[in-house]
């Protein structure tokens, strides 16, 4: 399918590896046993596959083996990390930036009208977190701290080590989605202070429906519902045992090629970036230029809806993002209606912008034949809709007006 897509919507989804297919397909054959059979072969199979999972994960992340459970994703893991922890901490004061994933600002708004203590931590034009507004939520009392690493949309990486380094200092817990930055990012749980942390399967090249959340030893936490002892406790049901056996295998993967991943995308990502700043009219890049993730491109054009630019584009068989994939079909949304970015809005980007922003992200496979392709076509594609745009006619009717002057 890649050879005749442009596929630059990873921050979304990445496509599995082909080592994590090999490693799905070696576990459908030869452990589909229930591996709470320790009795018989096919069931230590799978316990087996667990095990080796888990010390992947928890070498990816440099933790101790215990410390990791398997989950179906990172909505679930963030929901295990908010409400577990605030669950079996009843006198736990929240606190969330205001650019986070809806599964952890849904959770902050549920948790407030049960009457717990929440807080919204501000962001800068750059989607970074204000620390002087974090630390003062600090001095409010025992706190929960969530914030990702990076945003999907925007593309900023947060100070981690920072945020996580202020928060032990007033002896609260951090938890971190990691969701939009595992595969680029480092995520030393100790060096970055970090207690609880988000993974999710399909945004590292592994496979949807898979997640794992680390919890540091000592963190008191309860169970979102009731089962058997699987996961420690924390997360009972029958264990997802090929999903597992593929997040295993992502962290692996994805751990021993970081670097020269990074170097290409972040190459391939400026190439891109610089090649639609010098050709596309009217164009403005969102989040921060630097402190950002590799191969990641988010911009908004004046005149022109970014729906109409992901149509287009799509027509021609390249696939980009506008917004958060999870925030595409809302409840009690049309599907034509477009929904204002939360996140768009909190960096300041105008109202009536905020659903028309474009995301370009780039995967280890992508190529400079890709990056080039994209570049020729996004400026024909904006020359076409601008002359369609009755904003842009309206625009250069008024310049016209001022030189007539």
């Amino acid at each position: 399918m890649r050879d005749s897509v442009v596929y630059f919507d990873n921050i979304n989804t990445t496509f599995p590896h082909p080592d994590v297919v090999s490693i799905v397909e070696t576990a459908l054959k030869s452990a589909m046993g229930n591996p709470s059979s320790h009795i018989h072969s096919y069931g230590i199979a799978a316990s087996r596959i667990i095990d080796e999972s888990r010390e992947r994960v928890a070498s990816f992340v440099n933790s101790r083996q215990d410390e990791i459970i398997f989950t179906s994703g990172a909505t679930e893991s963030n929901n295990i990390a908010i409400a577990g922890f605030l669950n079996a901490n009843p006198k736990i004061h929240l606190a969330v930036s205001c650019i986070e994933h809806f599964s952890i600002l849904n959770q902050a708004k549920k948790f407030g009208r049960l009457g717990r203590k929440v807080s919204f931590i501000d962001v800068d034009n750059f989607g970074r977190l204000d620390l002087s507004h974090l630390e003062r939520v600090l001095e409010l009392g025992p706190t929960l701290v969530s914030v990702a690493y990076a945003n999907p949309e925007i593309g900023t990486v947060q100070d981690v080590e920072s945020i996580g380094r202020c928060v032990h200092r007033y002896g609260a817990i951090f938890h971190c989605d990691a969701t939009a930055a595992a595969s680029t990012q480092s995520l030393d749980v100790e060096k970055l202070n970090i207690d609880l942390l988000t993974l999710s399967g399909h945004n590292m090249y592994g496979v949807p429906g898979t997640g794992a959340l680390y919890i540091n030893a000592g963190t008191k936490m309860a169970p979102l519902f009731d089962g058997g002892n699987q996961e420690f406790g924390i997360r009972p049901g029958t264990e997802n045992i090929m999903g597992i056996a593929a997040i295993g295998k992502a962290c692996e993967i994805v751990k021993a090629n970081r670097i020269g991943w990074n170097e290409k995308l972040r190459k391939l990502g400026r190439q891109l970036r610089d090649e639609f700043a010098q050709n596309v009219p009217f164009i403005h890049f969102t989040g921060h230029p630097e402190q950002r993730l590799p191969g990641h491109i988010s911009f908004w054009i004046e005149h022109i809806e970014g729906e109409s630019l992901l149509l287009l584009l799509n027509m021609n068989n390249v696939m980009a993002a506008s917004g958060s994939a999870c925030s595409s079909n809302l409840k009690g949304v049309d599907e034509h209606d477009l929904v204002a970015s939360h996140v768009l809005s909190a960096v300041g980007v105008p109202s009536d912008i905020c659903a028309g922003s474009l995301t370009f992200s780039l995967g280890w496979y992508s190529s400079l034949d890709e990056v080039t392709r994209v570049s020729n076509l996004l400026p024909q594609i904006v020359q076409k809709l601008l002359a369609m745009s009755p904003s842009y006619s309206d625009y250069m009717k008024s310049k016209e007006a001022l030189r007539g002057k």
